[in-house]
């Protein structure tokens, strides 16, 4: 952190959702995406004032306040008009958080996708044997090959 910023490299990138934009940043040193807080509540609530909107939302929320002065930086991105402008930003576990306080039908499916992930993790935390099962499914569906006798070999 540097003056309350994070020093940020150059990797913008823009995040396509439902034909919205998400402006997004790679922190090199965090090794994380950073989101656009206004532009991922534009989406999720379809506001004409996302700003606004999210002004809103704390107030009716002083844990959610605190978390976002707490945790979400303001990183530098560009905006519509082509200007660089300082921009509340959160990595995905802080968007997921804010996503939650988010009272809005399009909101909906992330908070279901949410608590299916998070089910799903505590199952495999009580069963090891879904763990496994798992990491083969993603190999698999990354295009990689499971040789589960040569990772645990290379223990």
């Amino acid at each position: 952190m540097n003056n309350g910023y994070c020093a940020m490299e150059k990797q913008e990138t823009i995040k396509v959702f439902e034909e919205k934009r998400i402006r997004t940043m790679w922190d090199d040193e965090q090794e994380k995406w950073y989101f656009s807080v206004v532009d991922v509540v534009q989406v999720l609530t379809g506001s004409v004032n996302p700003t606004d909107y999210l002004k809103k939302m704390r107030k009716r929320d002083p844990e959610l306040g605190i978390f976002l002065g707490t945790n979400c930086p303001q990183v530098t991105m560009m905006t519509d008009s082509g200007k660089k402008r300082l921009t509340l930003a959160a990595d995905t576990m802080q968007i997921l958080r804010i996503i939650q306080s988010i009272p809005s039908p399009k909101a909906e499916p992330f908070k279901l996708w949410m608590a299916q992930v998070a089910s799903e993790r505590l199952e495999q935390y009580q069963d090891p044997e879904l763990s496994i099962n798992q990491a083969m499914q993603d190999y698999k569906r990354l295009g990689y090959v499971w040789n589960w006798k040569q990772k645990l070999g290379n223990q």
